[in-house]
């Protein structure tokens, strides 16, 4: 059963740092490309980082670039998300996909707030 896991979402204030992990099962993880999304209330879900098969390239929306990294471990088949200087803006939904050749794979997400 293929599933992805997200943890380590929560509240807090302007300026904390937060990281989310997501773990994978059911598939094979390394081969597929890892992305973090996310939706605030009342917007469409956005992208937010992106991390290829061997970690070896990653993307980041300019509203977090400089203040969140993506990361994978494949021995752990997990990828994360180092959120740092988080703002109020940041408040949403945090959902890992995988990707390969078109094969989709969502999580369930992981409410992250942020407070002024």
């Amino acid at each position: 059963q293929v599933q992805l896991v997200e943890s380590g979402g929560g509240v807090g204030q302007a300026g904390d740092a937060l990281r989310l992990a997501c773990a994978a099962s059911g598939f094979t993880f390394s081969s597929y490309a890892m992305r973090w999304y996310r939706q605030a209330p009342g917007k469409e879900r956005e992208l937010v980082a992106t991390i290829s098969i061997a970690g070896g390239s990653t993307n980041y929306a300019d509203s977090v670039k400089g203040r969140f990294t993506i990361s994978r471990d494949n021995s752990k088949k997990t990828v994360y998300l180092q959120m740092n200087s988080l703002k109020p803006e940041d408040t949403a939904v945090y959902y890992c996909k995988a990707v390969r050749l078109g094969i989709i794979h969502w999580g369930q997400g992981t409410q992250v707030t942020v407070s002024s």
